[in-house]
């Protein structure tokens, strides 16, 4: 059961497609439209078939075909869609915490929004891939509570789904609630406790009851007593825990927002999202933003690079 855009394409012919790739990119100039309609419409498991059937059929990389061919932001949306699915994260994660500053909105988007089931695949494939510890990486990194809250992420230990103890609710709001509002000063430790690794069910009802008591939401009561990276990581923890499919919706939101477009941000979640939820996130932008994310591309991008992301996104929602 899935809500992506993106599904296994059919009838799938890998060889056909591998062949019509090399055409594309053989000789002077490159056909970008054959390139993009292929790699939008089939899904990532084909798209690692064609890569394989291209080294076969012409001992050629795939990969190294499209970099040398394409340039700019549509060549690294078409590498990304070439990137196996369970090596997305590790990789997005690498280059977060490679060189010289790290990027924390990218530590941010990936930790917050994961399962723990993806968070425990993450850690071993970065040590398989990178053969390097994931947690101690993004320790030597970061600092604070910041950190002390990725680090609580990485544990994946989040309690399962299952019957919400109405009295452990109660409790746990109240404890944020003198955490956050009462006290001098934010007693950030229990914020981190309570939302790194109460359940997701739990929660929606924690955030609720403190509502009731406070008067405030309880991303109010963040945005007031932290600030920096901390609150940015706390605030995409609770709107994860709300709703992921909205959490990405107001990320893509932001990325073409005002001046200028974070096509980072807008590149790593319409990929990694497209055979996951985002339909879901269509929904939600539409609902939230009063505005389709297809109608939001078309207005902020050009070229193939457009072309491409309208077929990743799929339908419109006007």
């Amino acid at each position: 059961y899935t809500r992506g855009t993106v599904a296994a394409f059919s009838p799938f012919d890998a060889r056909a497609d591998a062949e019509a790739l090399r055409k594309a990119m053989k000789g002077i100039g490159t056909d970008e439209e054959t390139v993009l309609k292929i790699l939008t419409s089939r899904n990532n498991a084909q798209r690692q078939e064609i890569a394989s059937a291209f080294k076969t059929l012409f001992g050629r990389d795939l990969v190294d075909d499209l970099k040398s061919e394409l340039t700019g932001k549509f060549e690294t949306l078409m590498v990304s869609l070439m990137r196996p699915t369970y090596i997305f994260d590790a990789h997005a994660l690498k280059h977060a915490i490679k060189g010289a500053g790290t990027n924390e909105k990218v530590l941010t988007e990936i930790l917050a929004s994961r399962t723990p089931a993806e968070v425990r695949n993450i850690k071993q494939v970065y040590l398989q891939e990178y053969e390097a510890n994931l947690e101690d990486k993004i320790t030597g990194e970061t600092s604070g509570y910041f950190q002390r809250l990725l680090v609580v992420l990485l544990q994946a230990n989040r309690d399962p789904d299952g019957r919400v103890d109405e009295g452990l609710v109660e409790q746990d709001a109240q404890v944020l609630f003198r955490a956050g509002e009462l006290k001098w000063g934010t007693d950030e430790e229990k914020f981190i406790t309570i939302l790194g690794t109460r359940s997701v069910s739990h929660l929606r009802r924690v955030f609720d009851k403190y509502m009731t008591i406070s008067g405030f939401q309880i991303e109010e009561t963040i945005d007031r007593e932290t600030s920096g990276d901390l609150e940015k990581l706390l605030l995409a923890v609770v709107k994860c825990i709300r709703s992921v499919p909205a959490y990405f919706a107001e990320t893509l939101y932001y990325s073409m927002k005002g001046a200028g477009t974070d096509d980072d941000t807008l590149i790593r979640v319409m990929v990694s999202r497209s055979e996951i939820d985002l339909l879901d996130i269509r929904k939600e932008f539409r609902k939230n933003f009063a505005k389709s994310l297809h109608h939001v591309i078309q207005k902020d991008t050009s070229g193939d690079y457009r072309k491409a992301l309208l077929l990743l996104c799929g339908g419109d929602d006007e």
